[in-house]
């Protein structure tokens, strides 16, 4: 292989991203004050580029731009070039994101932002093709635009970045005084019934976006307010998205999105975000109905992680990307002659037939496996036979030049797959998912953790790196009350209590409630943002607002409930302008404006019907439900809730309590008298 031609900074970055573009011919910084000190010593401006290393148009742009010898040689004369990866300064990625947005009208990746010395923007967009082409203005024409306004127009610039950022801090302004109602939980849900594709699922025309925590929002929705049509459309999502193409059917796993109303042609690259939020749903949606089907994408999901996207250490990593050799979805396609070669005629004829793998294709002249077609009493009479054909299938595929890794292990993803791993440990039983999710916790406190406590944001090569933002904190502390649940250590309960101390500590607004993005501890930045949007991940308040109801009622903390009561009214203006976008916070909200209750599990460690009550409660789905097990003799959880000592076991036998807002019924000493108390929500 040859030397590369170039070499920059990049080169002693951890980013795999970063690490990608280190031999442009571009001199490339990183966001630094290097960077800012030689723009202001020689009066240049700045040029932003953010993007992560999975995503596809940002290979465009750097086969296209950065790699060229023209390009590079007008950012280098008349910039300072910044390369920033978004999944390590989400804070930065906000920030000029939300700039561009305001600017343009829309945002995307790559973000390309041309900036002030003093980090002030005032232009802003997305790709750039190196020409012009199709209307959209080419890169050497906006660099070179951009240098001579900088020379001749930089008052008139910079008043114009100035007036979007102002814009920016007023939309930001909280209005206080409102409460979110029950109005407008409902008005999110007539929202989605109105935007519902009846045909496919989802939400909205292509490209469709599987939202997680939206159909979350919906089985919750349906079953507090005995709302079938709510259910129903939440399972037809998460069944068109099995059966499309944006699920691995071969290896598990769903690629980001779909550019297609049915689901088939995917976006390839697989996030680790997306996969931990989906496999929480397809739990959930498990729980509640029984289905084989999503049992099924519940294992396959899983099994694709632990076998992927699993470093040896415990850690999670960061995504997957589209292409392969050069070629997007080339890894994930096959051929007739393909499937027939692995699994000979017979076998390799039904697979195409059931999977749609045809000799024309369905992208790019070969086939993404799918089932849209398929009659699903098909594919449930043969699925034992396939599923040891897909297993010759994936051992053949893995010979296959694998798409590029980022193995980058992000603090916030990692609480999502942590918390999605202990969920579905409790509703399928399999102990390599608490394993899995023991495992990444530890590696979370032994290597993402600094001495003083302060957890970091990523971690690489063994360096743990950039004080850690609201939904690595947030994020964390769901996972580590998903574990005490799927666990009953109480030391998960402990740490929860005190990383959400951190997390108030360093994040939230004590004028106006509500968490900012980064902590108080780090430089502050042109502006400080709130994020709210519940997007391709819920946002650090929607999940604070939960967890500090979970934790109020686990620790018999009430400030807590009134601190998630101050959060949900910090943003309630807000919601109430477009409920449906706040999915997850609204799922908070219900916490709080439906019926809730307590479940006390009381008895020895071992006791059998102790455990057939656990069984019970975890094959049952109970929205606004914590479940706590004082396990006997003491096991330290009393510490944490002193309440729990007056749950007594009556006669030594295993004991359970059900409690509705604050009122608790009888107790009782079997599985089978449990199971009245909580029967409306035990699928059948």
């Amino acid at each position: 292989m040859s030397e590369p031609g170039f070499t920059n900074r990049l080169i002693n970055e951890k980013s795999p991203y970063l690490l990608q573009h280190a031999h442009n011919p571009v001199d490339w910084y990183p966001w630094g004050d290097e960077a800012f000190e030689k723009a202001r010593q020689q009066d240049l401006p700045i040029f932003l580029s953010v993007g992560y290393s999975c995503c596809h148009w940002c290979h465009v742009m750097e086969r296209e731009s950065f790699e060229d010898p023209e390009v590079a040689e007008i950012l280098n004369r008349d910039f300072v070039a910044i390369k920033v990866d978004r999944e390590e300064r989400p804070d930065l990625d906000h920030i000029y994101m939300s700039f561009c947005q305001a600017m343009t009208g829309h945002g995307g990746w790559p973000l390309s932002v041309f900036l002030s010395p003093d980090k002030k923007p005032f232009f802003a967009g997305t790709y750039f093709p190196k020409e012009s082409r199709a209307g959209m203005p080419g890169f050497i024409t906006v660099l070179n635009g951009i240098s001579r306004a900088w020379k001749t127009r930089r008052e008139e610039l910079l008043r114009q970045g100035q007036s979007v950022l102002q814009h920016i801090s007023r939309s930001e302004v909280i209005q206080t005084g409102n409460s979110i109602t029950l109005e407008d939980v409902s008005r999110a849900y007539r929202i989605l019934r109105r935007n519902f594709d009846p045909e496919y699922g989802g939400f909205s025309r292509a490209p469709k976006f599987p939202a997680p925590h939206l159909l979350s929002f919906l089985l919750r929705y349906g079953v507090l307010n005995n709302e079938q049509l709510a259910i129903d459309m939440a399972v037809k999502t998460l069944e068109g998205m099995y059966r499309g193409g944006i699920y691995d059917h071969i290896g598990g796993g769903f690629s980001r999105y779909s550019t297609d109303d049915k689901w088939l042609v995917p976006h390839f690259e697989k996030m680790l975000y997306d996969n931990a939020l989906l496999l929480m749903v397809y739990a959930e949606a498990y729980q509640l109905l029984g289905r084989e089907e999503h049992r099924r994408v519940v294992e396959g999901v899983a099994a694709y992680v632990l076998r992927e996207m699993t470093d040896p250490e415990g850690g999670f990593y960061s995504a997957e990307d589209a292409d392969s050799e050069g070629i997007e979805g080339k890894y994930y396609l096959w051929t007739p002659a393909e499937v027939l070669e692995v699994l000979g005629e017979r076998d390799g004829r039904e697979f195409c037939e059931i999977y749609d793998i045809t000799e024309t294709g369905n992208f790019e002249g070969k086939s993404i496996p799918n089932l849209i077609t398929t009659p699903p009493e098909r594919v449930k009479a043969r699925e034992h036979d396939l599923a040891v054909v897909r297993q010759k299938l994936l051992q053949n595929r893995s010979n296959r030049i694998h798409p590029h890794k980022d193995d980058k292990i992000l603090t916030s993803w990692n609480g999502l797959m942590i918390a999605a791993l202990a969920k579905a440990f409790r509703i399928l039983g399999n102990s390599a998912y608490i394993r899995a999710a023991e495992k990444a916790m530890n590696f979370i406190l032994t290597r993402l953790r600094r001495a003083d406590g302060r957890l970091m944001a990523r971690y690489r090569h063994g360096e743990a790196a950039y004080p850690a933002y609201a939904d690595d904190y947030a994020f964390i502390v769901w996972a580590l009350l998903e574990l005490y649940e799927a666990t009953f250590n109480p030391d998960y309960l402990r740490l929860a209590l005190e990383f959400n101390r951190d997390l108030l500590r360093l994040f939230w607004d004590e004028r106006e409630g509500g968490l900012f993005f980064y902590g108080s501890d780090v430089e502050e930045e042109i502006l400080r943002p709130k994020e709210v949007y519940d997007g391709s991940t819920p946002s650090a308040n929607s999940i604070t607002a939960m967890n500090l109801v979970r934790l109020s009622r686990m620790t018999d903390s009430p400030e807590l409930e009134e601190k998630a009561s101050q959060l949900l009214t910090a943003f309630a203006s807000t919601v109430k302008q477009y409920p449906a976008v706040y999915s997850a916070l609204l799922t908070a909200a219900m916490y709080l404006l439906y019926p809730s209750r307590e479940i006390i599990v009381v008895g020895e460690k071992d006791n059998r019907e102790a455990k057939k009550m656990l069984e019970l409660i975890n094959a049952s789905f109970l929205p606004n439900s914590i479940v706590m097990f004082r396990r006997l003799p003491d096991d330290g959880v009393t510490e944490l809730n002193p309440r729990l000592g007056a749950y007594e076991s009556l006669d030594g036998e295993a004991t359970a309590y059900v409690c509705q807002d604050y009122a608790c019924q009888a107790p009782v000493v079997s599985a089978s008298d449990l199971k009245g108390l909580i029967e409306p929500t035990i699928r059948q």
